[in-house]
């Protein structure tokens, strides 16, 4: 008898979120290529759309819902009928049927996953209706959900103290993409995307969480004389990033911002990044950082839980009580860090070899030995 394995790949259709669309294709990706003998993977997705399925090779089929993305969002908060079905299902998000199900007799088994707390840490940062969203989707996770995958275990700790979910916490870390690799036409891409050769790399937008305003007066502090580079920065957005870039001292013709870039163009970015600094302390699991790390590009963050978790000896974290001091802690870090070719070297050796813990493969295992366990 074949196993199905029934994964929500909504954000594959009809996108919302660059990296949720991105870790739901890597892990799909490495769940069939990892699934066990006698085992298989369906997708889960909403009428309608713009995206297909074709980036996940190898799915057993395809279950299109009768509702679009929008209209089915709003049913699984409410939780009424969806089309759905039972069995196995595993979501990348919270985006899934959360409703009474039989786990012992029927098998029927669902499990959410929660990347970021922003939701609950900063809603006012997200469009209307998101935060009121995801908190009403862990609200029924915390009553329906067999099991919420978290990236870290400080996530996990913070989860608990939101919600009532005793030991249905698991901690399942994500990863740079499947083959993630600086390509040979590295330079041709940045050339496309109009950036210079050397640079310092930061990502985000001007949402306070993000912290770029302390991450551009860091740089400003160093007395480092680079261009600056944005990425992820919401379309829209650039003039307020470039006011908080300004306001830094970081005059205009060094700064370029970009949005968010898919795979093999990012990783030229990183190719020509002489350091990547992260300044968000957010308590959610940090993208950029894990990238930065596979490439061995050097590290400097400010301390969060999520940072000591991830980055561990991969790169400087720096500890700070206010803004101030953080920005003069990153900018002593990253002053350091280039001021030899050795010193970078190091830090580039160090943030490889800790890159090498993050692995698709290894969090598909973990995915299967999770439902498995249930």
């Amino acid at each position: 008898m074949t196993a199905t394995l029934r994964v929500m790949l909504d954000q594959l259709v009809a996108p919302t979120e660059p990296d949720l669309a991105e870790a739901s294709r890597e892990l799909a990706r490495a769940l069939v290529l990892g699934a066990p003998a006698g085992c298989e993977v369906e997708a889960i997705a909403p009428a309608g759309g713009q995206g297909d399925l074709s980036d996940v090779p190898g799915l057993a089929g395809i279950r299109r819902t009768a509702l679009p993305r929008r209209e089915l969002s709003g049913a699984l908060q409410l939780g009424v009928g969806t089309g759905i079905g039972g069995g196995m299902i595993h979501s990348p998000s919270l985006f899934a049927p959360l409703v009474r199900h039989d786990r012992v007799h029927d098998h029927d088994q669902t499990v959410v996953t929660v990347w970021d707390l922003r939701p609950w840490e900063a809603a006012d940062e997200l469009p209307r209706g998101a935060a009121g969203w995801h908190r009403a989707m862990l609200k029924r996770a915390a009553k329906h959900a067999d099991a919420v995958v978290v990236p870290t275990h400080s996530i996990a700790a913070r989860l608990a103290e939101l919600a009532k979910l005793g030991d249905r916490i698991r901690v399942i870390a994500g990863a740079a993409p499947l083959s993630f690799a600086v390509p040979a036409d590295e330079v041709g891409r940045r050339r496309l995307l109009d950036l210079p050769e050397g640079f310092i790399l930061l990502s985000g937008g001007p949402a306070h969480s993000d912290g770029l305003e302390a991450g551009f007066g860091a740089v400003g502090a160093s007395g480092i004389d680079l261009p600056v580079v944005v990425i992820d920065t919401p379309d829209g957005h650039e003039p307020a990033v470039a006011e908080l870039a300004s306001a830094a001292g970081i005059p205009e013709r060094s700064l370029h911002v970009r949005g968010a870039l898919e795979a093999p163009d990012r990783a030229a970015v990183f190719g020509g990044t002489l350091a990547f600094v992260a300044p968000s302390r957010r308590a959610a699991f940090p993208w950029r950082v894990v990238d930065a790390l596979t490439l061995g590009v050097p590290v400097i963050a400010a301390q969060s839980a999520a940072h000591t978790e991830v980055i561990v000896d991969g790169g400087e974290v720096v500890e700070a009580p206010d803004a101030p001091l953080l920005i003069e802690g990153l900018a002593d870090a990253l002053h350091r860090a280039l001021a030899s070719t050795a010193a970078a070297d190091r830090l580039a050796v160090l943030a490889g070899d800790r890159g090498r813990a993050f692995s698709w493969r290894e969090a598909a295992d973990r995915v299967w030995q999770l439902h498995a366990d249930l």
